[in-house]
């Protein structure tokens, strides 16, 4: 067992240790133009390169889908309620607790653990996240909500799962040039997402570590609690159940940090939590597997 949760995280590990060092070398790495690379381009064509070629339960993809929602409402009340008590400000803390590292982390873990069928419900989970992130993300750091309901429809991961959902419910393919296109392009979509974690971790600095630590604790085993309730409310079993539980205990979100920052919303805090939380995951992330495996 203990091979196989190693043979799951060294690529995860490998990935990412690239990317701190390479920035630790002093090498130019521009994360937010990588980023928007990623959600633009890579994550569309990975999302219609498996969902065009895996066989899946489309009920097990919904139901992923509504679990996202579901973990995602619990931990805005967690990150409602908490900082609110603690003193602190709201608008800062909520997205940390609320918007996981569904992407970087999430998607190659899933994919590692269990196969192509969870990468393509770990991608539901991803992409119900990423759409609600970017509006809400940037109201709450201080910014108008990407445009509201025009920033949501140039989104192009949304016309590629709508697409992908067309070719799985007809059980049709893309021409053969197509298939290898987005096959080619979407496989640089993981690798990229681990190495500018890499780069996230080298470059932020953790301050107020105890209260990074607090809330760090608070996204990781508050996601895996509301994970829990969410799998058994609505009776998630094999590959779903385990693809639910890992996306939901991910630590937080490097976009959180360039929202922040962006907007000034406490961007030191933020970045606190996100090298504390991730550091943590290193840890957290095999025991889990180990759980669930």
């Amino acid at each position: 067992m203990i091979t196989e949760i190693f043979a799951i995280m060294a690529p995860v590990l490998v990935c990412a240790a690239i990317g701190f060092f390479w920035a630790r070398q002093g090498h130019g790495f521009d994360p937010d133009f990588i980023s928007r690379l990623v959600l633009n381009v890579g994550a569309p064509a990975l999302m219609l390169s498996v969902l065009g070629s895996v066989e899946i339960d489309m009920g097990a993809f919904q139901r992923t889908a509504l679990a996202c929602v579901l973990v995602a409402m619990l931990m805005a009340v967690l990150g409602a309620v908490i900082p609110r008590l603690m003193g602190h400000d709201v608008r800062a803390y909520l997205p940390s607790l609320v918007f996981s590292n569904s992407g970087n982390m999430g998607l190659p873990v899933c994919m590692l653990a269990f196969g192509d069928e969870g990468l393509a419900l770990a991608l539901a989970f991803f992409m119900v996240l990423s759409v609600a992130h970017f509006p809400a993300g940037i109201l709450l750091a201080g910014g108008r909500a990407a445009g509201g309901l025009r920033g949501l429809i140039k989104m192009p991961v949304l016309y590629a799962l709508a697409l992908a959902l067309i070719l799985l419910w007809q059980d049709w393919q893309l021409p053969r040039a197509l298939e290898n296109s987005v096959t080619l392009i979407g496989g640089m979509t993981i690798p990229l997402m681990l190495i500018t974690l890499g780069v996230s971790l080298q470059r932020l600095q953790v301050r107020q570590w105890k209260q990074a630590l607090m809330y760090s604790v608070l996204r990781i085993g508050g996601g895996l609690l509301a994970g829990l309730l969410v799998v058994e409310l609505l009776d998630l079993q094999g590959i779903a159940r385990g693809v639910v539980l890992t996306q939901a205990s991910m630590p937080v979100a490097v976009f959180n940090y360039l929202f922040a920052e962006r907007f000034q919303r406490q961007p030191e805090a933020v970045a606190g939590m996100v090298v504390m939380s991730t550091l943590m995951s290193f840890a957290t992330v095999p025991l889990l597997l180990w759980w669930l495996l």
